[in-house]
């Protein structure tokens, strides 16, 4: 594990002595400075243009580790040099239109000093220029009756539960989910942080657009199914709105029952990094949340799941995993009651530390792509698509087109607005989710799955749309004889969810059994698809669950001909 897991814990003299950080690296968001005291002007504008390159590599965040040397050392500066030091840091983003604050401090001083040594931590966060909030989204998921929507309730309502389900209330939009408690469609819920790092929800603002007014970073959080009729639309929701990690919430009551694994297992085939809440601890006792912590545990540590679980009990706990948690495999686990409010500002402490994925700059830097995952007809407005922007970037009048349709062409229109949480915006880049007005569009032809592309990227778009694909998967359960040639299933790839059917089977007597790998001729049955080489996907259905990832496309915009089903011989009549 990372040392700077352990920086800050509260540890014994000889363990603190033998603490140290990783030397500083070039690339990422985190700079070591053993002292920054009255610096002259042209190193405090070097200091600056260095700031502004560590924002940009953490997209609008950037963490200072003070009395800190550049090979990790914890050196430690005197409470005078350590104020100064912080000072000059606050200046620095004073300078650059950002706000810095202190997230934490340790003392380090050997036994026999009489003068107390310290290190401390700075978060500086500035909001780009072409942006309006940092933003990261959150799926969360668990099983039924395990208190996801009651925990999204008490974080963006900003009051706790009463005990019967009063915080979960404003989320659910159906009758049924209302009268029967349970979630049934994809929902989706803020809440922000100013600069300084304190929480914005609906307690202290009213709408969505005061809420990312006052948000210098906001929290998207997509509240899933947990029951398992209504599994297809959690699975849908997972793959397609492309969350920066997710957190599973595990009822204390209950413990790992019905979906639980099912939904971890999801996230694992996704590769998308995890977090646990453990709710409904004021409902048991100490020995039965524990059992349910180590059943978790070795849950997480297990070969196919590959995590590092560490709980979550104190502020340098949360600072330490958070900054961490992107480039290893820490699963972070929450202890919480949505009743009492236990921990709960543990968990929102690590909402506003933790940091967005960042996508490499090529990426952002290719031909735009938008992944199609609602679509709405707006009065007045016309045909407006929800979605998120996986490569490139996109601004409002853009020239682009849609597709594929049936014959996997595309169809030309124009961008009109754009809006990201209601509110308007010139421009989106890669890993962001926004609205698209789009000019003259008939909605009949509009369905999920579909992409908004750059205009000159047409003959691109073709080879890259087809009805058939293949893909090197791995059959995680199957309850029949296993998985041969005209078998249907239901495939989850980025925004679209579709029937399939196996052409062709590459394995051993051409038939794929559970916990087996191969490779499998997959054949769409309604339309085409826009895909591409690397994509994973999952497929699912009553029989069998597997993931996967795309190796080849077969090229062809021709809808292929179904096999017609044998006739059935007709059973003779009784007299």
């Amino acid at each position: 594990m990372d040392p700077l897991v352990d920086l800050f814990s509260e540890e014994s003299d000889e363990k603190k002595k033998s603490d140290s950080l990783p030397p500083e690296v070039e690339e990422g968001n985190i700079e070591y400075k053993l002292k920054l005291i009255n610096p002259s002007a042209s190193r405090f504008e070097h200091l600056v243009t260095q700031m502004k390159w560590r924002l940009q590599e953490g997209q609008g965040e950037a963490i200072y580790e003070i009395g800190v040397a550049d090979n990790g050392s914890l050196l430690g500066l005197n409470t005078k040099e350590l104020q100064m030091s912080l000072d000059t840091v606050m200046r620095m983003a004073h300078k650059l239109g950002a706000n810095g604050s202190v997230l934490r401090k340790r003392e380090i001083s050997p036994p026999e000093s009489d003068e107390k040594l310290w290190v401390a931590e700075v978060m500086v966060r500035k909001v780009p220029d072409d942006q309006q909030f940092l933003d990261v989204r959150v799926a969360v998921l668990g099983n039924m009756e395990a208190g996801k929507s009651t925990l999204l309730g008490v974080l963006t309502q900003g009051e706790l539960d009463n005990g019967r389900g009063k915080a979960r209330l404003n989320l659910f939009r159906h009758l049924h989910e209302i009268q029967s408690g349970h979630t049934s469609s994809i929902s989706l819920e803020i809440m922000g942080f100013t600069p300084l790092g304190e929480v914005v929800n609906y307690g202290t603002h009213s709408d969505v657009e005061d809420i990312c007014e006052a948000s210098a970073k906001l929290i998207t959080l997509i509240d899933l199914a947990g029951h398992q009729k209504y599994l297809k639309t959690t699975v849908f929701g997972l793959s397609s709105c492309r969350p920066d990690f997710v957190l599973l919430v595990v009822g204390a009551n209950s413990g790992v029952v019905g979906t639980t694994c099912e939904h971890l297992g999801f996230c694992v085939a996704l590769k998308v990094p995890m977090a646990v809440v453990v709710s409904k601890i004021d409902l048991c006792s100490k020995e039965k949340v524990e059992q349910v912590v180590k059943k978790l545990e070795t849950l997480l540590t297990n070969p196919g799941c590959n995590r590092v679980p560490r709980r979550i009990a104190t502020d340098n706990d949360v600072y330490s995993t958070a900054h961490n948690f992107k480039e290893s495999n820490i699963c972070p686990i929450f202890l919480i009651s949505n009743v009492t409010g236990q921990n709960l500002e543990l968990l929102t402490r690590f909402f506003n530390a933790v940091p967005k994925y960042r996508l490499s700059d090529e990426l952002e830097r290719k031909e735009a792509e938008f992944q199609v995952d609602e679509i709405y007809s707006v009065p007045e407005v016309g045909v407006v698509l929800g979605g998120t922007l996986t490569r490139g970037t996109m601004r409002a009048g853009d020239e682009v087109q849609v597709g594929p349709t049936e014959d996997c062409s595309f169809f030309k229109t124009k961008i009109m607005s754009i809006h990201r949480h209601r509110s308007p915006c010139r421009l989106i880049k890669a890993g962001q989710a926004a609205t698209l007005a789009l000019y003259g569009i008939d909605r009949s032809l509009m369905r999920k799955g579909m992409v908004v592309l750059d205009i000159g990227e047409t003959s691109r778009a073709h080879a890259l749309c087809s009805w058939k694909l293949v893909a090197n998967v791995f059959l995680i359960h199957h309850t029949g004889s296993g998985i041969k040639k005209g078998y249907q299933t239901t495939l989850y790839v980025s925004a679209m969810m579709q029937t399939v059917t196996v052409e062709q089977v590459e394995a051993e007597e051409e038939t794929l059994r559970q916990s087996q790998r191969g490779r499998i001729h997959f054949r769409f049955q309604r339309h085409p698809a826009f895909l591409r080489v690397g994509w994973r996907l999952l497929f699912r259905d009553g029989q069998s669950r597997g993931m996967g990832e795309i190796v080849q496309i077969t090229k062809g915009s021709t809808k292929p001909k179904r096999t017609p089903s044998p006739k059935r011989t007709p059973s003779p009549s009784r007299p």
